[in-house]
């Protein structure tokens, strides 16, 4: 039974190329559904319609938000480096040419094939708030009656993670030294490169918010324009932009290593900087900062297939929770474009997300509860949803989360080598560029991360001195057979979640290769509880919250398809920019011949690129 999976090209809304379903082939990164002459432009020979091919190479493969980072990452796989080396220069290099998702003033998460054990390793580099600010301290430097942490100035700023991380990663995984790692992008730092379109919309976006938040939120705006925004305008496509003073830094850190950020010149200025603007930080908060190794969680979906997230404080078990749910359903009995399909989608990630706004939160304060992966919660979950109707409100699972004694922007990129290790890596300054700060001479911005704190004192994700705060950003890979086989990812806050189970569901039940299951089109759901608001039922808990929420759709959703999910109560928009769907890259490694396939996010600038 052929079923059809929606365009995503507003001319040809009402059209859709086909995808196999009941029969779907062994291999989905690779295979090329059936076509119908004529469907969409271009009438490709093989593939859907709408859709470039996936990218194959038999001994590398890189899938970045930036061509020349993924060139980057190809250049240290040819020269003997690993595929976390790759991964790393990758990185390094979107945090100059793609600020507005990254920089090593952020955080980052990543999950690591190891081919020598087979397993999967994870890594949470996220900061943590100052050690010596209280709950009450902080909301003493807040306006009076505020129920949130603005998403600008020093409030926000929590450690910047990502350069531990990279260096923990490179210690357990690396072959280069990482001054030839982070050679290629300080040389782009010093000599330039020129700006990606997407890019260059988004620095143009940022800057008029980055303005008007000042209105409101008066911050130290001073060395942000003079980095990113010379002449008081956002460079413009195919520009040349250049960033000597973050060349300077990453000089720094590839010969000083991981204590030059945490310890060294580059700590004291960023503590002096951010004392300046009224921080609680000490030089002792940024010496103690550690990343942590954590255990990565799967979850079986259809027979053989499992996606796997890393733990709280990130929100990679949303996704395992909304899989738990709609494995419960043949979604694959429908059309992909159909109302049942995003229905159901749609209600699995409200529930899962109430529990994420319940229960999610640094593991050294409180811990999410075992039973939101077991199969039957799932189960329990999944009988909350009527299939006729959106269900006004959900509320989270009875599930009691013990306590311990103690205390949407990104960019995703993954990168595999010859022998087959692959790295699924996210890293991010969270909303837009970051808060707006950039310490004196050092070419980067801070995260405004802090902004997903509670500021209820009863929320597991309340705000407390040395805590991580809830954290969107989550990498992800899939098993096949008991055996890692993709690694993969999606932008974008609370899309990502979402995204990760769209795209195993275009995958698995609808057939589509690596590069379609990106492409074809999606929902974002955007409502409901938040990690951020006061805990249900709390004193604290008086102001109002939309629980039914919005339910965006890309303008390739069938137009009858929208029209009949409006008649079972969903509040639907239909969304033409592309920018509330995420950024989507992937690789695939056959397990018989090695062989990589590639694919990557057409809503972006990136490129998916191998040898």
């Amino acid at each position: 039974m052929i079923k059809r999976a929606p365009l995503l090209l507003a001319a040809t809304a009402l059209l859709a190329a086909p995808a196999l379903a009941e029969d779907a082939p062994a291999n989905p990164a690779t295979s090329t559904p059936e076509a119908t002459a004529g469907i969409g432009p271009g009438a490709r020979p093989v593939g859907a319609q709408w859709s470039r091919s996936p990218v194959v190479a038999p001994n590398g493969m890189a899938a970045t938000a930036h061509p020349l980072a993924t060139q980057i990452a190809l250049d240290i796989l040819k020269a003997g480096g690993s595929a976390v080396d790759a991964a790393i220069a990758a990185n390094a290099a979107l945090g100059l040419m793609e600020p507005t998702g990254n920089g090593i003033g952020g955080d980052l998460f990543a999950i690591v094939h190891d081919p020598k054990t087979g397993q999967l390793i994870g890594i949470n580099g996220s900061g943590r708030s100052p050690a010596g600010q209280t709950l009450d301290q902080l909301k003493a430097k807040l306006p009076a009656g505020a129920t949130s942490l603005p998403p600008v100035g020093v409030l926000p700023v929590t450690i910047p993670g990502t350069v531990d991380a990279w260096f923990d990663l490179h210690a357990r995984f690396g072959k280069l030294p990482m001054a030839d790692v982070l050679a290629p992008t300080i040389r782009y730092a010093r000599e330039g490169h020129p700006v990606a379109p997407v890019i260059a919309m988004y620095m143009e976006r940022g800057l008029k918010n980055y303005e008007r938040q000042r209105a409101t939120t008066p911050f130290d705006f001073t060395n942000a324009r003079a980095t990113y925004f010379k002449e008081d305008r956002a460079p413009r496509p195919g520009e040349m932009f250049r960033n000597p003073d973050l060349a300077n830094t990453l000089e720094r850190i590839a010969k000083g290593g991981r204590d030059e950020f945490y310890a060294g010149a580059t700590a004291r200025t960023m503590v002096d900087y951010l004392q300046r603007q009224g921080s609680a930080f000490s030089l002792a908060d940024f010496a103690a900062h550690d990343s942590t190794w954590v255990d990565v969680a799967c979850v079986e979906y259809r027979k053989g297939y499992e996606l796997c997230e890393l733990p709280p404080n990130s929100q990679g078990f949303a996704a395992l929770q909304m899989v738990n749910i709609l494995k419960n359903v043949d979604l694959s009995q429908w059309e992909r474009g159909s109302p049942q399909v995003i229905h159901y989608i749609t209600e699995a990630k409200r529930l899962a997300f109430e529990d994420a706004a319940r229960f999610y939160a640094d593991p050294a304060f409180a811990r999410a509860p075992a039973e939101l992966l077991s199969d039957e919660y799932g189960k329990q979950r999944f009988a909350l949803i009527d299939p006729a109707k959106a269900t006004p409100a959900f509320t989270p699972g009875a599930l009691i989360a013990p306590k311990l004694e103690g205390p949407g922007d990104t960019t995703y990129l993954t990168v595999a080598d010859k022998d087959g290790m692959m790295v699924s890596l996210i890293q991010s300054n969270y909303r837009g560029m970051g808060g707006g700060l950039v310490a004196d001479g050092l070419g980067f911005m801070f995260q405004d991360r802090g902004e997903l704190y509670s500021l209820d004192p009863a929320h597991p994700n309340a705000y407390a001195p040395a805590k991580r705060p809830f954290q969107t950003i989550i990498p992800a890979f899939i098993r096949k057979d008991g055996k890692p086989w993709m690694s993969f990812g999606l932008m974008g806050g609370g899309m990502q979640p979402q995204g990760h189970v769209q795209v195993l569901i275009n995958l698995v039940d609808y057939g589509m290769n690596l590069q379609e299951a990106g492409d074809a089109a999606r929902l974002h759901h955007d409502g409901g509880r938040q990690p951020t608001d006061a805990l249900a039922g709390s004193p604290a808990d008086t102001a109002p919250v939309d629980m039914l929420g919005v339910l965006q759709l890309e303008p390739g959703i069938p137009a009858a398809t929208v029209e009949a999910l409006r008649a079972m109560g969903h509040n639907v928009e239909v969304e033409g920019t592309g920018i509330p769907f995420g950024g989507y890259q992937a690789i695939v490694r056959d397990p018989v011949s090695g062989v990589y396939t590639g694919a990557t996010e057409m809503r972006k600038d990136g490129q998916a690129s191998g040898y």
